[in-house]
């Protein structure tokens, strides 16, 4: 399979002793990895680290073959991101914000940027300023906006935030159909297990700033009803509790 991120003993400790230690995996095309783990368990930092927003201690991240550190541009010219809360301008409207991103993006058509609205449910706000937007709508656009360049690789930060039922819904189907149609390889990270489930292929377990397990989804469920339940055994194994 080809790989399109390799994470290479991953380390970045900040000054207060939070961050992670030792990330280290690998996914290849059309793979929907999932980190799961609790608020403040080191998600965030990793996605960072990978797509070379905060600079590691120790580790590399390689992209399509390019380190992020040393060929930032060529590792992240196919990759869409939406890390921590979306980037917005908010005295401008949806679509002024999805033109302006596609300003760096030549190849990009009006006729792209509408299919990306009607994909994320806000073609019928295309008009309106991004601050009357609700947390969710704001989500949805962060999405979009991920979206715009075709990426093949995706960075989705907690994509469910803010989403009522619904939404969590149709971007759990985006994400779905564009691994499988388009072979789009997606990162994402939640608190959520069951939102992980049905969406990735494949798993790390991410607890107090280590990656305590990597397995593909039928791995992890193959002795555990549900993720939630491997989520529990992996991390009680890592505490050397009794499991009953």
């Amino acid at each position: 399979m080809e790989a399109v991120l390799q994470v290479n003993n991953l380390t970045k400790l900040y000054k207060n002793g939070r961050g992670v230690s030792g990330v280290t995996f690998e996914v290849g095309r059309g793979d929907v990895l999932g980190l799961l783990g609790p608020n403040g368990s080191g998600k965030t930092t990793t996605m960072k680290a990978i797509c070379g927003l905060c600079h590691p201690d120790v580790g590399e991240s390689v992209l399509f073959g390019h380190n992020v550190f040393t060929a930032y541009e060529s590792a992240m010219g196919k990759v869409g991101c939406l890390i921590e809360m979306p980037a917005l301008y908010e005295y401008m409207t949806a679509w002024a914000n999805l033109k302006q991103a596609a300003g760096l993006h030549p190849d990009v058509t009006e006729e792209k940027l509408q299919h990306i609205l009607e994909m994320v449910r806000l073609e019928k706000y295309k008009n309106d300023r991004v601050s009357r937007f609700s947390l969710g709508m704001k989500q949805r656009l962060g999405l979009a906006l991920a979206l715009v360049s075709e990426p093949a690789l995706v960075v989705l930060d907690e994509p469910a935030n803010g989403l009522d039922i619904e939404g969590m819904i149709e971007v759990r189907e985006i994400i779905t159909r564009m691994a499988v149609e388009k072979g789009t390889t997606f990162l994402i990270s939640s608190h959520l297990a069951g939102e992980i489930e049905k969406t990735c292929n494949k798993v790390a377990v991410i607890y107090e700033g280590e990656m305590l397990s990597f397995h593909t989804m039928e791995e992890a469920l193959r002795l555990n009803p549900t993720l939630e339940d491997f989520f529990l055994t992996t991390v009680r194994e890592k505490r050397g509790e009794l499991i009953l």
